[in-house]
């Protein structure tokens, strides 16, 4: 045999991963393999792997005789859209996709020259865990990556797509990263597993109702997308790197746009007159932002806050806004999280952001404060004071007490803020001030609900308007809803080029 020969030999075998009979057991699980994920994610051709024909020689640490190229994991550099990312592909067809001292030193490889070059990481997760038979070796292999998540936390955008078993230690290199993926039916997260649980508990739970997609979609808020397959799971990576940029020190991608009649008669009817009626947010997202380019992240969780990328004539901007069509947009702890953490991706990577408030208050009661409602709040408050990306602002309807100041008022450093006529900004609704400021006058009064809404109609004439902020400076122009979308196209090429000069520091503590 040749020396070529020999050579295509091997990347033969390592193409087979851990055989044929692995891989048909693979795609009758619904799954694809690890070589098959990476052809749907980067552009046709562009792969270069690294670290192909590494193998763990260390026999006596393994129960299974044979040896398979690339130890289970597949890992390399290539394009999507033409822009550089670094991947690493874990193949269950190999010892379960285990994770052994080189299979963790190929993704250390990876990583490392993903920070040296500026450019996305990618890991595409399917994995039983640490290999048992090598025992705190396997464990220190995973140690390694955490430390280089947060390491490269900031610097490079780290998506985790979890396309399998994701357990026990596992799950806090995808947790440490910026967006989680899953895929509904073939992917699960926890820290232990269901027979665990059963054991310390006595919990007589499934694998999907602990750690599967939906359930940390929708329950924990563990995962961003919680994806109907691999395919759309894969969609999703790259249709969320087109709105980010390759590192802090770079802009999102810009695509063309050709400005036209930017007004938007549809917002003049999209707020209704009734303060208490329920609208639907994501359509006022709609009218202000170019066409189907809203991406919802988190979208099953904490409801009453919308946060997601967009694009304002061409250019990337991140969203957090209030959700009136559930709980009344209300700030509870798992919104305020939600939003605080988006909110700190768009500023590490430069995405300017827009603010839309329909916010009655926090919400109250003894689950929320017992559970942290105060340190939790502040954790969005502190997100949104802490970013110097532009910051704009726009008042649709209410903004009452503290959660006015929380959501990127003038006072904690938004650039822009503009209100609709319609907007309500104070302390807190009519009927609420009404009954502590007059408690006497009404109650001594003969016809006590009479002038109970005397009062309630004299104290929204007066203060539920944007016109008191307005004259403080606090809002800096009130606009006709329909020019909503000029006002920002314009408000957001003025702050184009906005630096902040921050207090020399190491990082500020996020009320955690």
């Amino acid at each position: 045999m040749n020396k070529i020969e020999q050579l295509h030999n091997k990347v033969a075998q390592a193409h087979l991963g851990g055989g044929q009979a692995r891989i048909d057991s693979q795609h009758k699980k619904g799954k694809l393999t690890a070589r098959e994920r990476l052809l749907l994610l980067l552009d046709e051709g562009s792969f270069e792997e690294l670290g192909m024909l590494v193998e763990n020689r260390n026999k006596g640490l393994t129960t299974e005789q044979e040896q398979f190229l690339g130890d289970g994991v597949v890992t390399g550099y290539g394009t999507i859209s033409g822009r550089l990312v670094y991947v690493f592909s874990q193949d269950f067809t190999v010892y379960g996709g285990s994770l052994s001292e080189p299979h963790a030193k190929k993704i250390c490889k990876i990583m490392d020259l993903a920070m040296e070059n500026g450019a996305p990481l990618i890991g595409l997760n399917d994995s039983g865990g640490a290999r048992i038979q090598e025992g705190v070796v396997s464990l220190g292999g995973y140690a390694d990556i955490f430390y280089r998540n947060t390491r490269a936390s900031g610097v490079i955008p780290q998506i985790s797509a979890i396309m399998g078993p994701c357990a026990g230690g596992a799950v806090y290199s995808p947790a440490i990263t910026d967006f989680i993926m899953m895929v509904e039916q073939t992917s699960y997260m926890f820290v232990t597993g269901p027979n665990v649980v059963k054991t310390v508990t006595h919990e007589e739970v499934t694998s999907e109702e602990l750690g599967g997609a939906n359930t940390h979609a929708s329950k924990s808020g563990v995962t961003h997308f919680a994806c109907a397959n691999e395919v759309e799971c894969i969609q999703y990576i790259k249709q969320l790197l087109s709105y980010v940029p390759q590192n802090c020190e770079d802009k999102a991608p810009v695509y063309p746009y050709t400005l036209g009649n930017e007004t938007r008669t549809a917002l003049n009817t999209l707020i209704p007159e009734n303060p208490n009626q329920p609208y639907d947010m994501k359509e006022v997202i709609a009218e202000l932002t170019d066409e189907n380019s809203f991406f919802e992240v988190h979208k099953d969780f904490a409801e009453n806050i919308i946060v997601g990328f967009a694009r304002i004539a061409g250019r990337s901007i991140g969203i957090v806004a209030n959700q009136p069509a559930h709980l009344a947009g209300v700030l509870d702890i798992h919104a305020s999280v939600k939003g605080a953490r988006f909110t700190r991706f768009c500023d590490a990577f430069n995405i300017p952001l827009l603010v839309l408030v329909d916010v009655p208050g926090f919400l109250p009661g003894t689950d929320q404060e017992w559970n942290g409602i105060i340190t939790n709040g502040a954790k969005l408050l502190f997100a949104l004071s802490e970013a110097t990306v532009p910051k704009l602002t726009l008042t649709t309807r209410k903004a009452y007490g503290g959660a006015y100041c929380v959501m990127n008022s003038k006072h904690i450093g938004a650039d822009l803020n503009f209100a609709f006529p319609n907007a309500e900004i104070a302390v807190m609704g009519a009927k609420g001030a009404v009954e502590i400021i007059f408690k006497k006058e009404i109650d001594s009064s003969p016809n006590p609900e009479q002038r109970m809404n005397e009062l309630v109609a004299d104290y929204t004439e007066r203060f539920a308007n944007p016109y008191l902020a307005a004259e403080k400076g606090y809002i800096d122009e009130v606009i006709v809803p329909d020019q909503a979308r000029i006002k920002l196209i314009k408000g957001y090429a003025m702050l184009e080029n906005k630096v902040v000069n921050m207090p020399r520091k190491k990082h500020g503590n996020i009320p955690l």
